[in-house]
This record gives structure tokens, sequence and C-alpha cells, in this order.
């Protein structure tokens, strides 16, 4: 079964270190500052340990306890970015298909976000940590798609065996294939007619 955002979050907030002290959340919002700004300048290979501690202040025992290897740093970051861009759904079908794929193409033109997906598709295929980070960037950055689907299913909208991950292909395949393949950029005039289309090929009249 798919997570809820709130169950997503929920998950997400236990899965990281948590901080014991101001002083530890210091430490790992500093880190994280600078695992993205290396990530927007340099590129995935200049997130290292070695890296982020020199720039952010942070030793490097407590980035290895925290982020034992360098693809975690990077799933982090950008998964903060889409946690960021992340829209609540209302139960308005339109409205809320709208603003989940809208904070999709926030996160495809956003320098930390998109350097990092770009990385991680590229090294999915060779180096297995890769592979796990491009699985829990697609659940991610679903999520809110996935939600705002199957309660439109649940409440009639869109039919009941619409296959939801291929809704959320139709959804978000357009922005992936524009931003990352195409290298061309693009407003929510482009999101609305995606789900415009979608709509009138699946909105249950």
């Amino acid at each position: 079964m798919t997570p809820t955002i709130a169950e997503a979050a929920d998950r997400q907030q236990a899965a990281a270190p948590r901080p014991t002290d101001p002083r530890a959340a210091r430490s790992r919002a500093a880190a994280m500052q600078a695992a993205q700004e290396l990530l927007a300048e340099q590129g995935w290979a200049a997130v290292t340990h070695v890296a982020v501690a020199a720039r952010s202040g942070v030793g490097r025992t407590t980035l290895y306890r925290h982020w034992p290897e360098a693809a975690g740093l990077i799933r982090d970051a950008i998964v903060d970015r889409i946690c960021n861009a992340r829209a609540v759904p209302t139960g308005d079908l339109h409205g809320d298909l709208v603003r989940g794929l809208n904070g999709l193409r926030e996160v495809l033109h956003d320098p930390v976000s998109e350097i990092g997906m770009r990385a991680v598709i590229d090294r999915a295929g060779v180096d297995p940590s890769f592979a796990g980070l491009k699985v829990t960037l697609y659940q991610e950055g679903s999520l809110v798609l996935r939600e705002v689907v199957e309660a439109a299913k649940s409440r009639g909208e869109l039919p009941a065996d619409l296959d939801t991950s291929t809704a959320v292909d139709e959804l978000a395949g357009p922005l992936v294939f524009r931003r990352l393949l195409a290298g061309r950029t693009f407003g929510v005039s482009f999101v609305r007619r995606i789900v415009d289309d979608f709509l009138a090929a699946h909105q249950v009249r």
C-alpha cells in the first residue's frame, strides 16, 4: 500500500538522524546546506564527507555516523528540496493535481535537485547505492500525485480500475522528459495543460 503524505513524513522523520539538542540540529542543518551548495556548484562528485565537513564545520566523524555513504548526503539534500515543494492535498482534484505537478516543476528547476537527479539517473546503472537512491527519489517525488489519484478514485472522480502508477507516469512523465532530457524550461501553464489533458481522458463525468 502506498503511504500517505503524513505517513511518509513520519517515516522520513523516524529515519532521519534525530538531534538530541539544538547543537545537533544546527550541525545537521549546516551539513545539509553544505551538501546542497556543493551539489549545485560542482556536481555530485563534490559531495564528499571531507568537502561537506570543510564547508559546514561539522566533524567528519559526525557525518559518517549519520551518513555512512556520500549517496546518503545526496539523497537527503534532494529529499529536503522535494519536501519543501510538496503541496498538501485539499480534495479538489484539478487543483490538487496542478499543485502537485507544480511542486515537481519547482523541484526540476531547482539547481540542487535537478543536478542531483541527473546524477542519480546517470549513476544508477553502475552503482547500487545510487540505484537504491533512484527508487527512494521516485517514491518521494510521486507521493503527492499518488495520494491525489488514490483519493479521487475512492471518491469516484477517477475510474476505480485506473492504475495509479500509470496515472503518475502520464502526469509527471512530460515534465521529467521536458526538463531532464530536453533541457527546456516551462511554467505553470504547461502544468495546467498536462492536468487538463489527463482529466479529459480519465475523469468520470
